[in-house]
C-alpha cells in the first residue's frame, strides 16, 4: 500500500509537471526570443540616433568612439554615404538576430547579436524550471511517504489487533488515528475484543463454578457408592442407591443451573417450594461429612415455610454455606428459618472464630478467602440467590451468621408456625 501511494502521488506530480512545465518552457523560449529581437532593434535605433547627432555636429565618427555603445556580444555596421563602412565589435558566426535602422542623414545602422545568447538564456530558464520541478518531485515524495505512513501504520496496528484477537488475547487497544474510517474499524475491533473477553471470562467462570459446585455432590455420591460396596444388606443397598439416585438428579440440576447462569446470571426459574424439603435434603447430604469431622449439623425455626425461588439454586446456596462452615468454621452448624416481613430467611451459623475483620463485606468477592480455598463458593452462592430475586448477606461476622432472604407465600396452617429442632 505504501508503495502504491508513493507511485500514484509521484505519477500525478509528474503529469502536472509535464503539462505545465512544457507549456512554461514554450512560453519562456518565445518570450526570450522576442525580448532579444526587441533588444537588438532598440540598440539599432539608439545607435542610429547617436550617429545622426554626430553627423549634424560635424563630429568624427569612428569605431573607437562608438565601441562602448554596444554590448560585448553585439556587432554593428554603420554605413554613411560617401564613407567606408564602420564596424563595431566582432562579427558573430552562425545564426544571428539582426536589426537595421536608417537615420535621418540617410546612414544605415545594422546591429547583430548571436542567437547562441538566446539559447544560453533559454538554457538558464530551463535549468531553473528543472530545479523547481525536482523540488516539487521531492516534496511530493516526502508528502506521499508521510501520507502513506499515516494510512499504512494504522492498518498495520489494526491487523495486529485482529491477529491478537485471533490468538486469544482480547485486550482492546483503544488507539485512534484521526481518520474516521480507520477509527470506525478500531471501534468495531475494540467492541469485538470486549465481547470476546466477556465470553472468555464467562467460560472460565463456568469452569471454575462447575468444578467447585460439583465437587461436593460427587464426593457425597462417592461415599454412598462406597457404602453400597461395603454392605451385603439388601435394604441398606436399596436405601443408599435411592439416595445416590437423588444425588445424581441434584448433579444434573447443578449442571443445568450452571449452564443457565453462565448464559445470563440474572435469569431465574422461580417457583413456590417448601423450604423444609430443601433443608432436610441438605441435612441428609452433609450429615455424614460432619459426623466424620466430629461435628454436628442441626436445623430449627419456622416449619412449612413456602418460598419463591429455584429449589436447586437454594440447595446450592445452602450447600456453599454449609461447606464453608465445615471448612472454616467450628462446632455445631445450625440452620434456622424465620420470617421477616414478606420474606423467608434461612440463617446458617457455626461456633467458629468467624470472618476476619480485614475481609468484611469482601467475603462475597471472587478469589477472596480467609484460608487456602478457591474463594468461589460464596460468590457463586450470592449470584444464585440474586438470580431468583433473593439475596445473600453476612448478618454477623463473629460468630458468623449468613442469611439467605427469599420471597415467601402465605403459610397454609397456623399450627405449623411452631418451632422445631432436628438433629
Amino acid at each position: 500500500m505504501r508503495r502504491r501511494l508513493i507511485q500514484s502521488t509521484l505519477a500525478v506530480v509528474l503529469v502536472v509537471i509535464a503539462v505545465f512545465g512544457v507549456s512554461l518552457v514554450i512560453v519562456e523560449t518565445r518570450t526570450i526570443s522576442e525580448s532579444a529581437k526587441e533588444r537588438v532593434e532598440s540598440e539599432a535605433v539608439r545607435l542610429a540616433s547617436i550617429v545622426d547627432s554626430r553627423i549634424l555636429a560635424a563630429e568624427k565618427i569612428s569605431a573607437d568612439l562608438l565601441g562602448d555603445q554596444l554590448g560585448s556580444d553585439q556587432y554593428a555596421v554603420i554605413r554613411i554615404p560617401g564613407q567606408a563602412p564602420i564596424e563595431i565589435g566582432q562579427k558573430p558566426d552562425g545564426d544571428v538576430i539582426e536589426a537595421t535602422r536608417t537615420g535621418d542623414q540617410r546612414e544605415t545602422v545594422t546591429v547583430q547579436e548571436p542567437r547562441s545568447a538566446v539559447f544560453r538564456e533559454v538554457g538558464r530558464t530551463l535549468l531553473i524550471i528543472g530545479a523547481v520541478a525536482l523540488l516539487a518531485v521531492i516534496a511530493a515524495v516526502l508528502l506521499a511517504l508521510r501520507q502513506a505512513d499515516r494510512l499504512a501504520s494504522p492498518l498495520t496496528d489494526l491487523a495486529e489487533t485482529a491477529e491478537r484477537l485471533g490468538s486469544g488475547d482480547p485486550r482492546p487497544k483503544r488507539k485512534r488515528y484521526g481518520v474516521p474510517e480507520l477509527d470506525r474499524v478500531a471501534d468495531v475491533l475494540d467492541a469485538s475484543a470486549e465481547r470476546i473477553a466477556r465470553m472468555l471470562t464467562a467460560e472460565r467462570r463456568l469452569a471454575a463454578d462447575a468444578s467447585h459446585q460439583l465437587r461436593t455432590p460427587l464426593t457425597a455420591l462417592s461415599m454412598r457408592l462406597e457404602e453400597i460396596t461395603l454392605t451385603d444388606d439388601l435394604a441398606t443397598v436399596k436405601e443408599e442407591a435411592t439416595i445416590a439416585l437423588t444425588q445424581v438428579e441434584r448433579l444434573t440440576d447443578v449442571v443445568e443451573r450452571l449452564l443457565t447462569n453462565s448464559r445470563d446470571p440474572r435469569t431465574g426459574s422461580a417457583v413456590t417450594f417448601d423450604l423444609d424439603e430443601v433443608i432436610q435434603q441438605q441435612l441428609a447430604e452433609w450429615r455424614p461429612a460432619y459426623r466424620q469431622a466430629g461435628r454436628a449439623i442441626v436445623s430449627s425455626g419456622k416449619r412449612h415455610l413456602k418460598a419463591v425461588g429455584t429449589p436447586g439454586a437454594v440447595a446450592q446456596v445452602l450447600a456453599a454455606l454449609i461447606e464453608n462452615s465445615l471448612m472454616h468454621g467450628g462446632g455445631t452448624v445450625a440452620l434456622r428459618t424465620r420470617v421477616t416481613g414478606n420474606q423467608a430467611v434461612i440463617e446458617v451459623t457455626d461456633e467458629g472464630p468467624g470472618v476476619p475483620a480485614d475481609l468484611g463485606a469482601r467475603i462475597f468477592e471472587r478469589a477472596i478467602s480467609g484460608r487456602n480455598s478457591t474463594g468461589i463458593g460464596l460468590a457463586v452462592a450470592r449470584d444464585l440467590a440474586e438470580a431468583d430475586g433473593g439475596r445473600l448477606e453476612m448478618l454477623q461476622a463473629s460468630p458468623p451468621v449468613f442469611g439467605l432472604f427469599l420471597s415467601r407465600t402465605a403459610v397454609r396452617k397456623p399450627e405449623d408456625e411452631g418451632e422445631r429442632t432436628v438433629r
